[in-house]
């Protein structure tokens, strides 16, 4: 055997069993051997210790995460992870920044039976972790025409055929039912082999203008092409990706490559030839280097299309025309072209909690909306009858949400990941410190004139980039305890990446390092220029621009 450990693991037990079953069964053991936690991950499973309750040891917990397509949600598995949240986990439900369910604070006893709920839901968490193709990402608003209903198809179609078929999950979580291990090919996955991929692999589909699912960032995005109000195709996008390291140059985000058109009816040939290159090509010795985006980055996009073609058999077309020209998230209530109502609502951070945990259980439990995830983090419900948007202003308004009013521009632009106390790669607060960061950056523009303007922060623990801090107007990467990179310039189409304003910024510096920045944007900026396009063509204007700029 040859590469990293997890590879090494992953080609030892293809069915990604370990020992988990026995683990589980163990009731004197409260978490899994290391070797285990790398299987956990293809189950939607992380093993975590809270840092917070350290005292003579870790005590242990586990995040599980759900695969939900598109971020669709049916009433009825909504209610069920409620109850789930309440009787395994912490209480809270949490959105993630690509549409999937975060249950959080879950003991190993209770696990076997939070993932048992969520299949007996009719979902799963088999795929959303691990060396696989995670959740597929796509507009979660309810479809406004034809093309919109063909995208949300499609993102179900090409989920279900990027699953893997890791017989150890149903056979765990599941069924129950032991596999003979001496018929090997009867375990290695027919798709990704029996080592599966180097690295993750994310997927996203998007309808322009609106890109509101990052899809640049994506190692796979599927751009739809219109025709005569029809969706003809999709223009293909590959090798994006945003995960880096503090130190290590030779980590770094990218945004995917816009290589050519194909026909709607090629897309799931297209999408596993895409991630088979991946699989055969990708780096299995350096899993800083293992990503797809290195692929591209390496090798060149004349290489890529030409070996995307030569698998596929067919060449790819010429872009078709398109153009991304804002992302972000419907909020208050929207008319559907079905006549029923949708609700956009701000979820700081993502976290369901609280009263609003126990407002939306009772909504969806009387009125029977479905709910849709949003790649920003927030819930829309939709489908709503119209008898019954009184009744849930009503429900909402009684702990203090109001339709209509939902917080501040830039609140309801922001994002941050977990970080601190759970995620083990967190170096700073993240969701715990961003209701403090954004009143520091609403004060700050307070002060010079520009409250109300709408700014895109986004804020990470780590350099691993789930919240995509590297494409906010300001990114804010944790580095240690109360101390920050400080990233200026993401463009509010999602086509651009920003760059490092400071190495390291104090939480107690934030301010007196954005005011003279926002007094400049205040002064000189065009009109009706956003903050992350004044620092594009102003701040980083030059050769020697970042180190004037924070000097």
């Amino acid at each position: 055997m040859a590469g990293t450990p997890p590879e090494q693991l992953k080609e030892a037990d293809p069915a990604l069993r370990g020992s988990i079953d026995q683990t589980l069964r163990d009731s004197g053991a409260d978490h899994f051997v290391e070797d285990d936690t790398v299987f956990l991950k293809f189950h939607g499973i992380y093993q975590q210790d809270d840092r917070d309750a350290r005292r003579t040891g870790k005590q242990y917990q586990f995040m599980v995460r759900t695969r939900q397509p598109g971020g669709r949600v049916s009433p009825e598995q909504y209610l069920a992870y409620a109850d789930l949240a309440q009787q395994y986990a912490n209480g809270t439900l949490r959105v993630t920044s690509r549409q999937g369910i975060q249950f959080h604070g879950i003991a190993k006893h209770g696990l076997s039976s939070t993932i048992r709920g969520i299949n007996e839901a009719l979902a799963t968490t088999l795929a959303a972790c691990g060396d696989v193709a995670r959740n597929v990402m796509a507009p979660p608003t309810p479809p406004t025409s034809v093309v919109g209903e063909d995208v949300q198809n499609d993102a179900d179609l090409l989920s279900g055929a990027l699953l893997p078929q890791a017989s150890a999950y149903h056979e765990i979580w599941v069924e129950g039912v032991k596999l003979d291990l001496g018929e090997k090919e009867r375990v290695v996955d027919p798709l990704y082999g029996a080592t599966y991929l180097p690295r993750k692999f994310k997927t996203a589909f998007v309808i322009p203008p609106l890109n509101d699912t990052d899809v640049l960032t994506n190692c796979l995005g599927f751009i739809a092409v219109a025709e005569d109000g029809r969706l003809s195709g999709y223009n293909l996008a590959v090798g994006g990706g945003l995960g880096r390291a503090h130190g290590k140059t030779e980590t770094f985000p990218r945004l995917a490559d816009v290589v050519g058109y194909f026909p709607r009816e090629r897309i799931v040939e297209i999408a596993k030839a895409v991630l088979a290159i991946h699989r055969d090509w990708g780096d299995r010795t350096n899993r800083r280097h293992a990503r797809l985006k290195y692929v591209l980055e390496d090798r060149g996009v004349d290489w890529f299309r030409a070996e995307l073609e030569a698998r596929v058999g067919f060449a790819l077309a010429p872009v078709r025309h398109y153009e991304l020209t804002n992302q972000g998230d419907p909020f208050g209530w929207k008319r559907q072209r079905n006549g029923k109502w949708m609700l956009g609502l701000h979820v700081e951070a993502g976290r369901i909690k609280g009263s609003l945990f126990r407002a939306l259980r009772e909504i969806v439990l009387r009125h029977r909306p479905a709910v849709r995830l949003t790649a920003s983090q927030n819930l829309l419900l939709v489908d709503v009858a119209p008898g019954a948007v009184r009744a849930i202003d009503g429900i909402l308004g009684g702990v203090g949400v109001q339709a209509d009013a939902q917080g501040s521009a830039v609140r309801r632009a922001s994002m941050a990941c977990p970080a601190l106390p759970t995620c083990g790669l967190a170096l700073a607060e993240s969701e715990r410190w961003l209701p403090e960061a954004l009143d520091i950056v609403e004060k700050t523009l307070e002060d010079v004139g520009l409250d109300g303007d709408e700014i895109v922060v986004r804020i990470t623990g780590c350099p691993n980039g789930c919240a995509r801090p590297y494409m906010a107007e300001i990114g804010l990467v944790g580095r240690a305890p109360g101390k920050y990179q400080l990233w200026f310039g993401g463009n509010h189409a999602g086509t651009r990446l920003n760059r490092v304003y400071r190495e390291t910024v104090r939480t107690d510096e934030l301010a007196d390092t954005l005011r003279p920045v926002f007094q400049r944007y205040a002064l000189e900026r065009a009109e009706g220029e956003r903050f992350g396009d004044f620092c594009s063509r102003s701040i980083w204007a030059g050769a020697n621009a970042l180190q004037s700029a924070a000097a």
